[in-house]
């Protein structure tokens, strides 16, 4: 058992079985033990590899896709650029990068990541030397002005509860110990669950989760965009009203038990945007690949490989047929973006 099992398996024993929301909590946020404050989770060293790792045009094309909803928007000045769950800072990097010749929107920006780790935190302020970001702790200590966010897997590393539809109702799915090993299991009945269509539509044996920090994150984004004004990019894996166990555990780029290494694999959850989406006034959804496409990556990529041969114009064709193809993350990730009422469509939406 990893040093964090021993600790998870004691409090079960002493207090009875945890959620499923409460043991990702420990896994990835443990003062002590947990994934994101202890390991390096990201690139080919660490356990996986996002978007804006596999290549520049990601980050390039979302930094000018905000600032154009920027200039769309009249140019408000001063305005927060902002970034929650950051990695590495590489997302950020690449679209202060990409939009340095925007007449004013550097001026206007007020760079802040909102980045709990105290090690992410030094890492960032490395990848982002000169651009004098400022960090929060929560998505609620954003600036109240003018809101420009983007939000890069950043969802399905958030907190989720499980519940089966049996013949005796809702039960949630819990996490206890037996034999000595962490194992799943049922609850009780619970007298309610939470009212979200994919919910009030699951059938019998249907396992349905849900993720209250994730709503509780986008509505806070929602409120600041409706009353400030701004636009914010939401990109992440998941489907609409989604169910089934979508629990995963990821170990060195390899998928994992979720019970097996507690605090040593990456945990998360597919993303369900149909509740989302109904917490703002205005939005759009489509696939990833759909998104850069209709932002002109294939006209960068196309520019890129003027430069390349051999080996390096090979690793480029694969980065972008793995952001954008169907078969690879072009479907499987979503794009929800959200503005508020009767500002223009976000960049790249039909």
């Amino acid at each position: 058992m990893t040093a964090l099992a021993r600790l998870l398996a004691e409090r079960i024993n002493d207090s009875g079985p945890i959620t499923v929301a409460d043991y990702m909590a420990d896994c990835l946020l443990h003062p002590v033990h947990g994934y994101y404050l202890a390991r390096e989770p990201f690139g080919t060293r660490g356990d996986f590899t996002t978007a804006p790792e596999i290549s520049q045009m990601f980050g390039e094309l979302l930094g000018l896709a905000l600032a154009q909803a920027w200039l769309d928007r009249g140019a408000p000045a001063p305005f927060a650029l902002a970034e929650p769950g950051p990695g590495r800072g590489t997302l950020m990097a690449d679209i202060l990068r990409a939009t340095r010749a925007v007449p004013g929107f550097h001026a206007a920006a007020r760079v802040t990541l909102v980045e709990a780790s105290p090690r992410l935190r030094e890492v960032q302020k490395e990848t982002l030397a000169g651009q004098s970001p400022v960090w929060v702790d929560r998505i609620e200590d954003l600036p109240r002005i003018p809101l420009f966010l983007v939000a890069n897997e950043f969802l399905d590393a958030l907190p989720i509860r499980q519940f089966q539809l049996g013949p005796q109702g809702w039960q949630e799915r819990l996490i206890g110990v037996r034999d000595g090993a962490l194992t799943f299991g049922l609850s009780a009945a619970v007298p309610q669950v939470p009212d979200t269509p994919a919910f009030r539509h699951a059938p019998a044996g249907a396992v349905v989760e849900d993720c209250l920090p994730a709503r509780r994150a986008v509505a806070e984004v929602a409120n600041r965009i409706n009353r400030h004004g701004g636009v914010a990019y939401w990109i992440d894996y998941g489907g609409w009203r989604s169910q089934g166990d979508t629990l995963q555990a990821l170990r060195s780029h390899l998928p994992d038990d979720p019970l097996a290494h507690p605090g040593e694999a990456d945990l998360t959850a597919h993303v369900d945007f149909e509740p989302l989406a109904a917490l703002s006034q205005a939005c759009a959804w489509d696939t990833q690949g759909a998104v850069l496409l209709r932002l002109g990556i294939d006209a960068r990529a196309d520019r890129l490989a003027r430069n390349l041969t051999g080996a390096a114009l090979e690793s480029h064709r694969a980065a972008h047929r793995r952001l954008t193809h169907p078969e690879e993350m072009g479907s499987v990730f979503k794009v929800l973006a959200m503005t508020s009422a009767g500002a223009p469509q976000p960049p790249g939406f039909a």
